[in-house]
Formats: structure tokens, sequence, C-alpha cells
């Protein structure tokens, strides 16, 4: 995929939020899998509508502070931005001229700041990111082996004890995909607690049956 993202050829998928905001979703017609809004995301957005999460907090985000990895769109960014909370979307340099895109069309919606910057999984947290963040989100982000390692290892920088984090993604039995969904687990269970969070605390409209969702916690080293 070439560096610089052709913005004039997009499409939109609206999402409408439970308070009957609808937000605007733009997408790249030629591109990477980040350049689309994956179910996943959708699922992962509703949650945090919906969950454990917007309960405990009267149904706003306000003041909580947000870094979602491998963000392409940034759309469930938007939706915790448009809650109240100040986001952090992150991805590869190509993708962040998206994400700025979706921030500009949906800025009448946030209620919460949000920017876009780059972030190499396994490298140095750049200045741009927030250390040690209250929420961290990522929804369909087990794709290639070699990311792995280096997204687990991304995910485990920016923990602190209080940070939760939230992984959703849709199960593929396809070709190598399992084995990546293992060896993914594999490496996040050394350095982090894992809990399920089931389909009946999801939105009852918007889960599915192949569409998991996960809380990581960082592992209590005293103990």
């Amino acid at each position: 995929m070439a560096a610089s993202m052709d913005l004039s050829k997009l499409f939109v998928r609206e999402y409408e939020k439970n308070d009957g905001t609808v937000l605007k979703f733009y997408q790249s017609e030629i591109g990477d899998v980040g350049c689309v809004v994956w179910d996943a995301a959708l699922v992962l957005s509703k949650y945090l509508e919906t969950g454990d999460l917007c309960k405990r907090s009267g149904g706003t985000m306000q003041g909580k502070t947000v870094v979602e990895l491998g963000a392409g769109t940034g759309a469930v960014g938007l939706v915790a931005a448009s809650m109240g909370a100040d986001v952090t979307v992150t991805d590869l340099a190509e993708f962040v001229p998206l994400m700025e895109h979706n921030i500009k069309e949906n800025a009448t919606s946030l209620t919460g700041k949000m920017h876009a910057t780059t972030l190499t999984w396994g490298a140095s947290i750049s200045d741009g990111v927030p250390s040690a963040p209250d929420l961290v989100l990522l929804a369909d982000c087990i794709y290639y082996e070699e990311s792995l390692e280096p997204l687990v290892k991304t995910i485990h920088s920016l923990c602190c004890p209080t940070t939760r984090v939230l992984c959703c993604y849709e199960k593929r039995d396809t070709g190598n995909k399992p084995e990546l969904e293992r060896k993914f687990f594999e490496l996040v269970e050394a350095v982090l607690n894992k809990q399920e969070i089931p389909h009946q605390r999801q939105d009852p409209h918007f889960s599915s049956d192949d569409i998991y969702i996960f809380e990581f916690r960082l592992k209590d080293i005293t103990t």
C-alpha cells in the first residue's frame, strides 16, 4: 500500500449510537485491512455504549484516557470520544490521514478530545501517545504472525495496574488463523491476565457467536 492514502476514493458507513447520534465512518476503496470498518469494531463500539464500563460510569466516558491500537479508520475511538473520552487513535503512518479525516468529519459529535498519530508495534511509545491510559482498545488486530509479538509488547508497555485492555476479534478457522489466535493468547497470558466478556453482557443486537471480546489486565507481580 502506498504511504499516502487517496482520500478522494472513500465511502461511508453510518453508525447510530444508542442516544440517536449518527457517526460517519469513512472507509477507503483501495488499501489494506485497516481501510475498512470490520464487524469486530462495531461489536466493540456497542460494548462501550452498553457494557459494564458504561453502566458503572452512568453512560459516559468523561475523563477517561483511551488509546486505540491498529485503529485503521478510528471507528472505535470515535465512539469513545463521542462519549466524552480523550482518545488517541494509532496505526501505521499511511492510515493517519484517514483517521484524521474521520475525526474532522465527526468533530461536532465528539465531546472528548481526539487525535491520530503513528505508532509502530514493538517500538518505543511515542510522545503523542499517553502512557498508562485508562483503556486500550483493539479490534481485529490478530492478522499477521510477524506482528503478534510486537503487538503484545506494545499492549504491555501501555499498561499500568489500573489499565483495562479490551480486545475484540472475529474467530476465523481458515488457513493459519487458528494458530495465530493460539499464539497471540499464549503471548498475552505470559504478561497479562485474560477474561472473556460473555455474549450476554454485550449489546444484544451487536454481538455474534464468532466475535469475542476479552479484557486484559496487568498481572500482579507482587504475588
